[in-house]
């Protein structure tokens, strides 16, 4: 695989030159994918501004606050990796609320968050209209692979090392979880706009000769 080492800023700019590429007819769904440590957060944090300068409504969505109930993410335990990959995201709920309204023929109405995780309660967010030409970011770890409709993606991938390093020591347990996420996904690939991100200050783009074909 070939990299293109950029700044920080230039990869933001490409992320946003990439949004802006879009037809303005309907709107474009955004996922920024990653493990935390790579911060897929600042990443979509950062396309949000940029992308009101030149006329896009944006909505920003974390997917942690689609995840399920505690009772259905630690069904099989707090520390249960295929569990983290596969069932803590309520995807469906992220679709309906989200994703689908988004899309071609979509109301347009979007709900931005769904359910606290620390609370573990509803979060009882109200819908919001999105117009078109409207963005929608959203950001979360394990995205890609599980048919969440979008127009662009981008992936910030770490190596197992500064994955571990990165990861607290008490979600090591998830690292697992992380590698058979880039066996079977590939995700560094799959993903519209692949980032190394080993160092925050020097995050390098996988080259499009690196990608499938």
């Amino acid at each position: 695989m070939r990299f293109r080492p950029v700044r920080p800023e230039a990869l933001v700019t490409e992320l946003v030159e990439r949004v802006a590429a879009r037809d303005r007819a309907g709107w474009t769904r955004v996922l920024v994918d990653g493990a935390g440590p790579a911060r897929p957060d600042a990443l979509a944090d950062a396309a949000v501004d940029p992308l009101r300068v030149l006329g896009r409504e944006v909505l920003r969505v974390r997917a942690g606050d689609f995840l399920r109930p505690a009772s259905l993410r630690f069904e099989h335990g707090k520390r249960d990796p295929d569990a983290r990959r596969d069932r803590w995201l309520d995807a469906a709920a992220l679709r309906r609320e989200v994703l689908d309204p988004l899309g071609p023929g979509g109301s347009g109405r979007a709900l931005p968050a769904l359910w606290d995780a620390a609370t573990d309660r509803a979060t009882r967010a109200g819908y919001v209209g999105l117009p078109a030409g409207g963005v929608v970011l959203v950001d979360g770890e394990f995205l890609l692979g599980r048919g969440l409709p979008h127009e662009l993606s981008a992936h910030l991938w770490l190596s197992p090392g500064a994955l571990a390093r990165g990861l607290p020591a008490d979600e090591h347990w998830a690292l697992p979880a992380f590698a058979d996420y880039d066996r079977e996904v590939d995700p560094l690939r799959a993903a519209d706009l692949g980032v190394r991100g080993d160092d925050p200050r020097h995050p390098a783009v996988l080259e499009p000769a690196g990608r499938p074909g």
